[in-house]
């Protein structure tokens, strides 16, 4: 990364001058000013890349400085990053809410600042799987190295945001790393595919839900007459499960999507596309400054040549993922296989690389596998799908990631 000019606003004179150190000895240009009423002025001046403040500052504090900054068309594009001693996750929240771009506490180690900030500027989204397998989950020696669960994967910010999609086994291991990390306070927004069981079946297993304080969205695609408060509700009927909703001890908001798209805090879009599956199932896009993330399971994609093969909802679909940074799709069979399973709502490998080729995608990620197929199947897979991409003289990167898997995009 690039030098960047700093200004670091803080009555803290000597936390300021030790940071300043560090920084400077990063190859970063770092000023300091210990009064929060001049800061406009001086940013205005100097145009620095990146502002460090405070928040328990007198005169005025640093979430009414970064509202300030965000108001200010001159100073529109400076990175801000508050550091405070309140290390609540309701002034983290505070903090995101008035435009700064991170929150960093105090008493982060000084020797991990440097690459903390770096993160924070570049801002990158962290894509991570915790299930990659469809169907059902398939453990054993034969999923070793790709992993056993079914779909679960989360797109998270530096700002803390947290987006999960699908909530197949996969979301216990998630559960498990969360609970880990010992946040005081989690929310998140939950993004549910479609209702099928390997989508949906270990959200009962995902133990914030059931932690007083937490705070989650379950957003999902009606099914005709059923929400999605009513079909996570029957999964946990007490004929099927013995824990109910009503055991839930987080705040819990459902809200029901068709093909639409929204915005959450202002920065990141979500668009979605009704998926060819039984039933409804919903594609979703990220967007977020300039980047952008599809996930797009499960979704069947008819040969040319097949009767109900629709060249309008392919061309709906090419639109809808065109130029993302990564495809995540449903690539549960190799062609041959594909042809005994019309109908069954899943794609084949040449489907999907024509997809991703023909939106030109920058990278595209081999997702939803069959539960027949094992690891070194999956390796055959990834190696056919590379080389029909070289064939088609595609500059289209392709992975079949692993659970654990992360990407930062």
């Amino acid at each position: 990364m690039t030098a960047l000019k700093i200004l670091i606003v803080d009555d803290d004179a000597e936390t300021s001058e030790l940071r300043q150190l560090v920084l400077s000895a990063a190859g970063h240009s770092v000023d300091i000013l210990t009064s929060s009423t001049q800061a406009i002025e001086r940013l205005e001046q100097n145009k620095p890349d990146l502002l460090i403040t405070d928040i328990m500052m007198p005169e005025l504090d640093g979430l009414e400085l970064t509202k300030r900054i965000r108001q200010n068309p001159k100073l529109e594009g400076l990175k801000v990053i508050v550091m405070s001693a309140k290390a609540y996750e309701f002034d983290r929240k505070r903090a995101v809410d008035m435009g700064a771009d991170g929150f960093i506490p105090k008493s982060i180690k000084i020797e991990l600042l440097k690459e903390q900030i770096v993160k924070i500027v570049e801002d990158k989204m962290t894509l991570t799987y915790w299930g990659v397998r469809g169907t059902l989950p398939v453990p054993g020696h034969g999923s070793l190295r790709y992993g056993g669960n079914t779909p679960c994967v989360t797109v998270e910010f530096m700002s803390g945001r947290l987006l999960i999609f699908d909530a197949g086994s996969g979301i216990k291991a998630l559960s498990n790393h969360l609970m880990k990390l010992g946040r005081p306070r989690l929310e998140a927004k939950i993004l549910i595919s479609h209702p099928h069981w390997d989508h949906i079946n270990a959200l009962p297993f995902f133990v914030p839900l059931y932690i007083p304080g937490n705070e989650f969205e379950i957003m999902g695609a009606t099914q005709g007459d059923k929400s999605v408060r009513e079909i996570i509700a029957a999964q946990m009927d007490d004929v099927y499960f013995p824990i109910t909703l009503k055991e839930f001890g987080a705040r819990i908001y459902f809200r029901d999507l068709r093909q639409e798209t929204f915005t959450i805090d202002n920065d990141i879009q979500i668009e979605t596309l009704l998926l060819s599956h039984p039933g409804y199932c919903l594609g979703y896009r990220i967007n977020f400054k300039g980047r952008s993330i599809c996930y797009v399971t499960d979704n069947e994609m008819y040969l040319d040549d097949h009767p109900s093969f629709n060249p309008k909802y392919i061309a709906d679909l090419v639109k809808f993922v065109n130029g993302a940074d990564v495809l995540i799709t449903d690539t549960t069979y190799f062609d041959p296989e594909y042809k005994t399973k019309v109908d069954w709502g899943h794609s084949c490998i040449s489907k999907v690389v024509e997809l991703a080729d023909a939106a030109g995608v920058k990278a595209l990620h081999l997702f939803h596998h069959d539960p027949d197929q094992d690891d070194d199947a999956i390796d055959r897979k990834l190696a056919t799908a590379r080389e029909a991409l070289t064939e088609r003289n595609s500059a289209v990167d392709c992975v079949a990631p692993a659970e654990g898997g992360i990407f930062h995009i």
